[in-house]
Formats: C-alpha cells, sequence, structure tokens
C-alpha cells in the first residue's frame, strides 16, 4: 500500500475472478466505488480487512499489482433542473455532447420511501395509447411492467408513452440497448420537440453489461429529487429489466454463488423490488410512476425474471401480435391493472367502466366464435358478428398506434358497439344506453 495526496492506493490484488478483485483494505464500505487499473468498480462484499469489487468493464488484463483507489463513496449523481434534455450513461455522465451538469450531489440506490409517508394512488396517467388507457388504465404512483416477446416493437410503444403521457417530467432508463435504439429514442424525442421534460440514462450493447446494473437507480435518483423537490409527476420508463437480471446473474454467477431458479441469483426478487417499490404517490404533491418491459423468452412467463416481477408490481400489460390485423396490440386478456378501478369513471367519464366490461365480454364471445371455427362447427349469426366486431375492436382500440383522448376511446366503444349488436346483447345501465347509444340496431 502507498499514499499518495492524502488518498491510499492499493497494490496488492489478492484474487482475480472473471468479475470481481479481492485487496485487504481498512475504511472501506459497502457499494463504495473504487477505480482498480483506472477502471471503476464498486464494493459488492466485505470479510473483515478482505474487499471484493465487482469490476463493471471486466478483470480482463488486470494484474495483481494494479493500483485500488476508493474513492470514498458510492455512486452518485448531481442533481438539478440541469438534467432535462440530457442524456447520460451509466455512471451519470453526460453523452449527448453537452456539459456536466452542476447540481447537488447525492448517492443513488437509497431507500424507498416509507409506507406511512405514501399517498394511495388516485391520479389518472394518461398514455395516448387506447389499449392502456381504456382496458388498463394507469394511475400515479403505480408501477407496471410490460411482458413481450424480444421480437416485438417495444421501444415504439415505450416511445409512444413518453411522447403522449400527461407528465411533468419522463425518465428513461435504457439496458442493454442496441445504438439504433438509442439513436432512435433521441432522434424521435428531439424531432418531437419533447427533450425540455425528457431525461435518459442509457447502456448500450457497446457497454459492459455489469454497466446494467447503475441504470436504474441513476434514473430513480432523478425522478426522486423532481418528485419530491419539484412535486413534479414523473413518469421512470425502464428497459430491458432482463437484460437487469442477466447482469445481476452474471455477477453473481462470476462470484461463485449458488444460482437459484433459471440461473438468477438467488436475491433476484429483493433486486427487483428495490427498484419497482420507488413508485409512490407522495401526500404533499409529487409522484413516479414506473412503467418497465420484460422481455420473454419464447413467451415463457413462468421464467425466474417475469415470475418474480408479477409478485411485485400492480398488473402487466402483454403485447401480442394480432393475424386478424397484422398489427401489434395489448392483449386484453391477460393485461391487468390492479388499480385501474381508482381512477375509472371517477377520474374519467361514467360509462368507462361499462364500456371497458362490456368490450371485454363481447371480444371473449369473439375468441370463443374462432375456436368453433378452428374446429370446423358451425357459426351462429351473433358469432359472425362477433367476429367483426373483434376485428375491428382490434384495430381501431387495441392496436399500439392508436393515440386518442380517452373520450374518443369511449365515443368508438359506442360506435362498434351500435354498428354491431343490439341494446339488449350489450346490456349497458339504461341511463347510459340513454345518453351515449349511437347504434343503427334496436
Amino acid at each position: 500500500m502507498k499514499t499518495k495526496a492524502f488518498q491510499k492506493i492499493y497494490t496488492h490484488i489478492e484474487n482475480v475472478t472473471k468479475a470481481t478483485c479481492t485487496v485487504e483494505a481498512e475504511g472501506v464500505s459497502n457499494e463504495e466505488m473504487a477505480l482498480v487499473d483506472g477502471r471503476p468498480a464498486q464494493v459488492v462484499k466485505i470479510s473483515g480487512k478482505k474487499i471484493t469489487m465487482q469490476i463493471f468493464p471486466g478483470t480482463q488484463g488486470v494484474a495483481t499489482d494494479a493500483e485500488v483507489v476508493f474513492l470514498g463513496k458510492p455512486p452518485t449523481l448531481k442533481v438539478s433542473n440541469e438534467l432535462k434534455g440530457r442524456f447520460f450513461n451509466a455512471y451519470g455522465n453526460p453523452i449527448d455532447g453537452g456539459p456536466e451538469v452542476e447540481g447537488t450531489e447525492v448517492e443513488i440506490g437509497g431507500p424507498s420511501v416509507n409506507p406511512v409517508r405514501r399517498k394511495q394512488p388516485s391520479e389518472l396517467i394518461a398514455t395516448g395509447i387506447a389499449g392502456i388507457d381504456l382496458n388498463n388504465t394507469l394511475v400515479t404512483g403505480q408501477k407496471i411492467p410490460f411482458f413481450a416477446d424480444p421480437d416485438q416493437p417495444f421501444n415504439q410503444v415505450m416511445a409512444t408513452v413518453a411522447l403522449r403521457a400527461k407528465a411533468d417530467v419522463i425518465i428513461l432508463g435504457g439496458m442493454g440497448m442496441s445504438n439504433d435504439d438509442y439513436l432512435y429514442y433521441k432522434t424521435l424525442f428531439d424531432h418531437a420537440g419533447a427533450l425540455d421534460r425528457i431525461i435518459a440514462f442509457i447502456n448500450t450493447t457497446d457497454n459492459p453489461p455489469v454497466e446494467r446494473l447503475l441504470v436504474p437507480d441513476m434514473a430513480l435518483t432523478a425522478a426522486e429529487y423532481f418528485a419530491t423537490e419539484h412535486k413534479a409527476k414523473v413518469l421512470c420508463l425502464l428497459t430491458d429489466m432482463t437484460l437487469y437480471a442477466d447482469a445481476l446473474s452474471i455477477v453473481s454467477n462470476r462470484m461463485d454463488q449458488i444460482p437459484s431458479k433459471d440461473s438468477m441469483p438467488g436475491s433476484l426478487y429483493s433486486d427487483l423490488a428495490k427498484i419497482y417499490e420507488k413508485a409512490a404517490q407522495y401526500p404533499d404533491g409529487g409522484s413516479i410512476t414506473i412503467i418497465a418491459v420484460t422481455t420473454l423468452s419464447g413467451g415463457d412467463i413462468t421464467h425466474a425474471i417475469p415470475d418474480n416481477t408479477g409478485y411485485i408490481t400492480e398488473g402487466q400489460l402483454y403485447l401480442r401480435r394480432d393475424t386478424d390485423i397484422a398489427k401489434v396490440i395489448v392483449d386484453p386478456f391477460r393485461s391487468l391493472s390492479r388499480l385501474k378501478q381508482l381512477v375509472i369513471g371517477k377520474k374519467t367519464r361514467k360509462d368507462h367502466p361499462q364500456v371497458m366490461n362490456t368490450a371485454i365480454r363481447l371480444y371473449a364471445d369473439a375468441a370463443n366464435a374462432k375456436t368453433k371455427l378452428d374446429n370446423g362447427f358451425d357459426l351462429t349469426e351473433y358469432d359472425r358478428r362477433t367476429l367483426q366486431f373483434a376485428r375491428e375492436y382490434s384495430r381501431e382500440l387495441l392496436a399500439i398506434d392508436i393515440n386518442v383522448e380517452v373520450e374518443a376511446m369511449l365515443d368508438t366503444g359506442w360506435k362498434l358497439f351500435g354498428k354491431y349488436f343490439t341494446k339488449d346483447e350489450v346490456g349497458i345501465k339504461a341511463e347510459l344506453m340513454d345518453k351515449h347509444w349511437v347504434g343503427a340496431q334496436s
């Protein structure tokens, strides 16, 4: 060990694995940042004087006599209004060519809000996507994932949400993005003139996978600043949480920890929960809403990542390709927002719950009719009408490229009811029927 400018520098590394190294040191705290041979690293284990660090870019080429410098603090982010309109890497450093941000330096990854300081979510957050706002309405302070196959256009959906959502600040945490996806977001936000309310923390496929572990904490630290200090309605978009969990697995396996289900670390539930539980509605104003993407492998929702996610979050949104209309839709059967009852019919029009439930019932009738057709059974006249309704309902309301206000969605629902069904078949309360019915059938 030697001292340089009052800073301790260690030059005797005792053990090097594929992702970590161990030195003997004193006065070091857990999660403290360090530089190992100039590479950023973080303390992940302390056993007496034995300090183990994960090296984000990897340990290849690190010699046992390499310099190890502890920085005396965990990862931090400078927070201020200057964050708006900027793109950063996993360490919070600008990647958009702009200047360094000036502000208050705060530690990332702090504890979530005490439950007694939370307010029950009660404010609608409109995304502009009809398949969400009509059937799976979101509220401020909610946490919900998109479950999607890797080949589905979830980046397009997230970008649409970012541009259309009624939120004060949009924060994007991108993990394992291709350069094309990163440029897609950047160009889209720029051309839409929306950069003034968007902040992005990006890890691309060119960056070390382990750096993804910093991205959600960076994004949520910025979210907490705007929600608490500026009482802002903040929407945090995280993509892709499967790649985040894969990074956890990389570190765990390289530290020779015994893996749990699907090669994931045993701490997966708590690792995911500490992120999602940052979603909150604050009593004195301000909120953090989290929408994340969890990509599925072959549609397998029993994998440890979506399985654990489902226990933590307040519902899920499924994307699937509807072959009848050749578009990706928000699946009305497998999607669920557990908090929608807090706002539908209260913050939205009174007929919202009835229109939503009736449309899903008729769509289910169409699914049954399609099963009959596929199995060679005769269809009734009602079956044929439900199939026609389902195609138009998918095209005009479930497709992810539909962007209308909630009232327009409800009006479209009434139009479709009247086009294909009688009042008795629709079965909505008479007082609502008298006010909104536009059908040609009696």
